[in-house]
C-alpha cells in the first residue's frame, strides 16, 4: 500500500518537521517532498501535518502514524542488514570518522585495533566537522563517529559506550581576570561572558556548553557565537569571553594566548565514543565499537 520511499519521506519529515531539510537529507526536492506528503494523506484521508508559513507539526494522526512505522522501518533494516553480514562476515569496506583532535587519537587505536582483528575489512578514515558529521552518517559516507557523545542526541543515531571521560577545564584569556587562579568553578559563568557553540549543534550539546543558569541558579552572561572551535578559542584570546572544554585540549590546542583552569567537582566530565546511525547497525559497525572499547584507549589526563 505505500511505497518504501514514500515511508521514508515521511519519516524524516517527522523527525525534522522542515520541507528543505527533509529535501538537503534525501536528495530530492522538496516539491517532491510536498508531493509525497499530500499523497499519503489522501490515502490516510486526513491531515499528517499542519503547515503555516513559519512551523510543520504533526497533527495527532501523523505522530500515531510515525511512532507505529518507525519502529517497524528500522527492524526491516536491521533484517536485511544482518543478513548481509551474515553473507559477508566483517569483510568489505568500514568509513570512520571523528570530530576534534582527541577523538582522532581515540580513533585511530580503535582502527589499529580492529585491523588486526579483522584484516579483510578495509578501514577509511575520514575527518569530519561539526556542521557535517551527523549529515555524513545519515548518507553513508561515514559508518561510525568517535565525537563527544552528547553530539549523538538525534533519535535516529545510537551511541556507543564511553571511551574516555575527562575533567572539564574554562579556556580564558591570558591576560583575563581569571587567568591567575589555581582553578574555578561553574559559577564564574555568572560573571564573565560564555562564547555560544553554532545553533547547529544539537539541543543538549548546547545546553551542555552553554548553560542557561549556574549550579546556583544565577544566569550565565552570554557572549558572541562562534562558527567552529578555532574560532571560539580565537574569541577566547580575544578577551570576548570564556568557555569550557576537556582537559585534553590543553595539549592539542596550547596557545601563549590562553589559559586553562581546572573546573572544580562541580563541572561534569566530557565523554568521549563512537555513534552511528541505528539503521546501519551492521557487524561491521558493532565490530568496530567492541575493538575499540576493548583496545587499549587513553584514560583521562593522559593525553591521548
Amino acid at each position: 500500500m505505500l511505497e518504501r520511499h514514500e515511508i521514508r519521506v515521511f519519516l524524516t519529515l517527522a523527525e525534522e518537521l522542515h520541507f528543505g531539510r527533509v529535501g538537503e537529507r534525501l536528495r530530492v526536492t522538496t516539491g517532491s517532498v510536498s508531493q509525497t506528503v499530500k499523497k499519503l494523506e489522501r490515502l490516510i484521508g486526513a491531515p499528517l501535518f499542519e503547515r503555516t508559513s513559519r512551523r510543520v507539526a504533526l497533527t495527532s494522526i501523523g505522530r500515531r502514524l510515525a511512532d507505529d512505522l518507525a519502529p517497524l522501518v528500522a527492524d526491516m533494516d536491521q533484517a536485511v542488514r544482518r543478513a548481509i553480514d551474515a553473507g559477508r562476515g566483517v569483510i568489505g569496506d568500514l568509513n570512520v570518522g571523528f570530530l576534534s583532535a582527541i577523538a582522532g587519537q581515540l580513533l585511530l587505536k580503535a582502527v589499529g585495533e580492529f585491523a588486526a582483528r579483522y584484516p579483510d575489512c578495509e578501514v577509511h578514515i575520514h575527518e569530519t566537522q561539526g556542521h557535517d558529521a551527523v549529515p555524513r552518517l545519515r548518507d553513508g559516507t561515514v559508518d561510525v563517529l568517535i565525537t563527544d557523545l552528547l553530539i549523538a542526541a538525534h533519535p535516529d543515531l545510537t551511541a556507543g559506550p564511553v571511551l574516555l571521560s575527562e575533567p572539564r577545564m574554562l579556556a580564558v584569556a591570558s591576560g583575563h581576570a581569571l587567568a591567575s587562579r589555581d582553578s574555578v568553578s561553574q559559577e564564574v559563568l555568572a560573571d564573565h561572558p560564555v562564547i555560544l557553540v553554532p545553533t547547529a549543534m544539537p539541543e543538549r550539546f548546547q545546553a551542555d556548553r552553554n548553560p542557561s543558569h549556574t549550579p546556583a541558579g544565577k544566569p550565565v552572561l552570554q557572549g558572541p557565537r562562534a562558527a567552529s572551535f578555532t574560532e571560539t578559542l580565537t574569541l577566547v584570546a580575544a578577551g570576548r569571553g570564556v568557555f569550557p572544554v576537556g582537559e585534553n585540549v590543553a595539549r592539542f590546542y596550547p596557545r601563549p594566548d590562553i589559559v586553562y583552569l581546572p573546573m572544580d567537582g562541580d563541572a561534569p566530565p566530557i565523554q568521549w565514543g563512537p555513534m552511528w546511525l541505528t539503521t546501519n547497525t551492521t557487524e561491521r559497525v558493532r565490530a568496530f565499537v567492541r575493538a575499540a572499547q576493548e583496545g587499549p584507549l587513553p584514560r583521562a589526563g593522559v593525553g591521548g
